[in-house]
């Protein structure tokens, strides 16, 4: 580890040097004054030792100079004030650590250092990490099919993948939109930074505003320390809002003027935080006839609408369930160690037959199953089952109004979803004040 130490008095300074050159892992340079430091930075060290008073430039100015030239490298503030204040502003600037001058700085900074350097290899893993995800996540690998298609859809994502323009993803439920998210946030220039998903859908209306743009210890009953909200945890990265759709009018203000003044200030707090984050969001909805029915702000669909791509639903690709489908096989076999194994004709000509209404998610559940069932090398088409919904049945046996039908229909999918509101208007496509209305009037339970 490359160690810089910024220290005008010569006695001190090769008294630190001295001690922290005990571990051989420590490489240790020493500068007299700021200006020697800052003709050296291109020599990237790993930490600097910064003396609060130098004679030609104060730590705090020299701190920020250390900043722009890379905002991750650590500083250790050495000083001679015992003063709380001072060390607690130059904290909040960013320093790594202060220490102060006395009989245990050396022990302090030799502590310290090693706290740098666990840091930095926990970073690297990460770093590491985060190289596999994009090697994973390389688009051509996640999006696999040549149908007509798909290969309009390779186009758009080309597009987004060499801009920083907001994306809107459209597609059936199982269609891969946030596999598709993932694909341009990772083979973009943002893909060292975090990936952030959100399902809206899944979070309490109540709960939004704080999971969003988080909130300051006491900002309400249960909030008993700071919480950071999804629009920072993606700072530098992509946030991907998925079902967009379901976002309720109030969030919808909110969010649209945090997307457009680019800055969030957390629940109960004053404070204002700069964001640099690129937007993807997804729905299966229109969100068209949604802005017409007045369920979803103009501005707001404008200010999302950027580069719209549409996912195809399975039953539209062709051939690409059989390549999505060996693929499948192939990832299956591999990590249960079940060997190598193909379709037969005959299952190929059954998969092809099959509409999979729940599009990708649903062939590989189904592919999943079959290579299990399957003996040999060989997948067979009684391999294969599907988990076909026979709603309704019964519905046209008996002669009913149209109304009847509807409220038959809404009942079903409400029953299912056990009385979740939101969830049915989401599978049905219709706005849950629909449903809510009908609850009120007693035509549906």
């Amino acid at each position: 580890m490359k160690i810089f130490i910024v220290e005008d008095n010569d006695w001190y300074a090769n008294f630190l040097c001295h001690h922290l050159s005990r571990n051989p892992e420590f490489e240790v340079q020493h500068f007299a004054n700021g200006k020697q430091l800052i003709s050296h930075l291109e020599e990237l060290p790993d930490v600097i030792s910064l003396d609060y008073e130098l004679p030609d430039l104060d730590g705090e100015s020299l701190l920020k100079k250390i900043q722009s030239f890379d905002e991750e490298l650590p500083v250790i503030m050495v000083s001679g004030q015992e003063d709380v204040n001072t060390a607690i502003e130059i904290l909040k600037a960013g320093a790594f650590d202060y220490i102060v001058k006395n009989e245990d700085a050396p022990e302090r900074l030799w502590q310290a250092m090693h706290r740098v350097q666990k840091q930095q290899k926990l970073l690297k893993e990460v770093k590491n990490l985060r190289t596999e995800v994009v090697k994973q996540y390389h688009f051509k690998n996640q999006m696999i099919g040549e149908s007509p298609a798909l290969k309009a859809c390779y186009a758009m994502v080309e597009k987004a993948i060499q801009t920083e323009i907001t994306v809107m993803i459209n597609g059936e439920t199982g269609t891969g939109k946030e596999v598709l998210a993932k694909a341009i946030h990772y083979n973009s220039k943002r893909k060292q930074k975090p990936f952030i998903a959100v399902n809206i859908a899944s979070i309490p209306e109540n709960l939004l505003e704080s999971e969003l743009f988080g909130h300051e210890k006491g900002a309400f009953t249960d909030a008993q320390k700071r919480h950071i909200g999804k629009f920072e945890e993606a700072q530098g990265g992509t946030l991907f809002l998925d079902e967009i759709g379901e976002l309720p009018l109030p969030a919808q203000a909110k969010l649209l003027r945090v997307l457009q003044e680019k800055e969030v200030v957390r629940v109960g707090g004053n404070e204002i935080v700069k964001l640099n984050v690129r937007i993807i969001t997804a729905t299966h909805r229109n969100l068209k006839n949604a802005v017409k029915e007045g369920a979803f702000r103009k501005d707001l669909f404008y200010r999302l609408w950027g580069l719209p791509i549409v996912l195809p639903p399975l039953r539209e690709r062709g051939h690409d369930v059989i390549l999505l489908a060996q693929h499948f096989i192939n990832t299956f076999s591999k990590d249960n160690h079940l060997g190598e194994k193909t379709l037969s004709p005959l299952a190929k000509k059954k998969l092809l037959s099959y509409n999979f209404p729940g599009n990708i998610r649903e062939l590989r559940s189904a592919i999943e199953l079959a290579t299990v069932l399957s003996h040999g090398n060989c997948i067979e088409a009684d391999d294969l089952t599907f988990a076909e919904l026979e709603e309704f049945p019964e519905l046209m046996e008996e002669k009913m109004t149209l109304k009847k039908y509807i409220q038959k229909i809404l009942q079903h999918h409400l029953d299912n979803n056990e009385g979740n509101v939101i969830t049915t208007a989401r599978e049905l496509d219709i706005g849950k004040s629909t449903i809510y209305n009908m609850l009120k009037s007693g035509e549906l339970k």
